[in-house]
């Protein structure tokens, strides 16, 4: 196996997760199950968006020239509400058509001037101000025809699937959803629902990280907790390893005896590092279980949030060449101070207020790796360097969750 790097910073264990990649996997899907998916190829648009000079406005479409001379009246000749209705009609001098959203212009018409900027009377419409050459949208000013509007890699929101829809297309490339195996480690553990006996506690760790897998657009399976046993550790992770591209484990990698995951990695796996410099969430550990790549991270739940949004979730948008989707980042001035480490990088959780000239952090609930609450009710991380002092006043960077 060779000697693994032990306790490195986190941009070296960005790179060395990054050394090993999976094959994304192409798959054509019908765009109204598209939500969340990463786009596999470069996207051209099959048609001009919009595909004809239209009117931006409810109103009438006339000769710029006519208007220069306000108030004006004209002769409204027609009204067009669609495409075709336009074909038989031409403006001329001193006339106007009424014309609704969307509509095509008819020939001769340079300018639109809003329904409430104007009176009729029987077939005569008064015109309060000039007539508005921005108000027409160009044919192909938002999209040509041909061009790639949507790059490889996008993460496909909402508006962008509406992008596709106008650009034409019923079905997209996508790559196929990440199959991800989570895992929680220990004999304490037990389902939410049941009775807990002395010293047993409710298993959280594999529906947050399932929760996050999905947060990504791929698909998470939470598998049975596994007790501490080699044995029936070996044989999950040997089952997981046949059947998903990702195996994800909870607990089990720090120092201890009892910690079987670093263990029987060590002894039978593959691992490519093992512990990071960052606070909360140094023990993780990455490598391979039979050519499966498997991301082991720590058992304290804020830990384990932490370390897949600082690690695996960058480790997954790299392997599938994903644009998104990302934590927003921001400036913010303490409103507390918060206390960094010798040689980590810290994460402190805080709750983020709008202030007249900014974002305002505040940390409120004490940073225990166990108190899974101090992330459930906190809207950021603020990042902290190693062995520095943050005092109230200073400006931080703050990851938005």
């Amino acid at each position: 196996m060779g000697e693994k790097p032990y306790f490195v910073k986190l941009a070296q264990a960005i790179e060395i997760c990054n050394r090993t990649t999976l094959q994304p996997i192409v798959e054509r899907v019908p765009l109204d199950e598209c939500h969340n998916r990463i786009l596999a190829t470069d996207l051209p648009s099959l048609v001009n968006d919009p595909p004809f000079d239209n009117s931006a406005m409810d109103g009438f479409a006339m000769r710029h020239i006519d208007t220069r001379n306000p108030p004006t009246n004209l002769k409204i000749i027609g009204t067009i509400q669609a495409a075709g209705q336009e074909e038989n009609i031409e403006v001329k001098k001193g006339q106007a058509v009424r014309i609704m959203t969307g509509a095509p212009m008819p020939k001769g018409a340079d300018s639109i001037l809003q329904v409430e900027l104007t009176s009729t009377t029987n077939d005569t419409v008064t015109l309060s101000q000039e007539g508005m050459k921005h108000f027409i949208r160009k044919t192909g000013e938002n999209l040509r025809k041909g061009e790639t509007a949507l790059k490889a890699g996008t993460y496909l929101t909402p508006a962008k699937l509406g992008l596709c829809a106008t650009m034409g297309y019923p079905s997209l490339p996508v790559v196929k959803k990440l199959k991800v195996a989570i895992i929680s480690t220990g004999d304490e553990l037990k389902q939410p629902g049941v009775e807990l006996q002395r010293g047993e506690i409710y298993e959280s760790n594999s529906f947050g990280l399932s929760g996050l897998v999905k947060w990504l657009g791929h698909q998470p399976t939470r598998l049975q907790c596994v007790g501490d046993t080699i044995d029936d550790l070996r044989n999950i992770l040997n089952s997981a390893s046949t059947e998903y591209d990702l195996i994800l484990t909870s607990g089990g990698v720090s120092m201890g005896e009892w910690d079987l995951v670093r263990k029987i990695m060590e002894e039978e796996g593959d691992i490519h590092f093992w512990r990071i410099k960052l606070r909360p969430g140094s023990p993780p550990l990455f490598g391979l279980w039979k050519d499966t790549p498997i991301f082991g991270l720590p058992g304290n739940p804020v830990s384990s949030h932490v370390v897949f949004r600082m690690l695996v979730a960058p480790w997954i948008r790299n392997t599938t060449s994903a644009d998104g989707p990302i934590e927003n980042r921001a400036r913010a001035v303490l409103a507390t101070d918060v206390k960094s480490t010798k040689d980590c990088l810290t994460l402190r959780r805080v709750s983020i207020e709008l202030g007249n000239e900014g974002y305002i952090a505040h940390q409120k609930i004490h940073q225990g790796s166990g108190n899974l609450a101090s992330v459930a009710f906190s809207e950021g991380l603020v990042i902290l360097q190693p062995g520095q002092k943050y005092s109230i006043g200073d400006v931080v960077e703050v990851l938005l969750i």
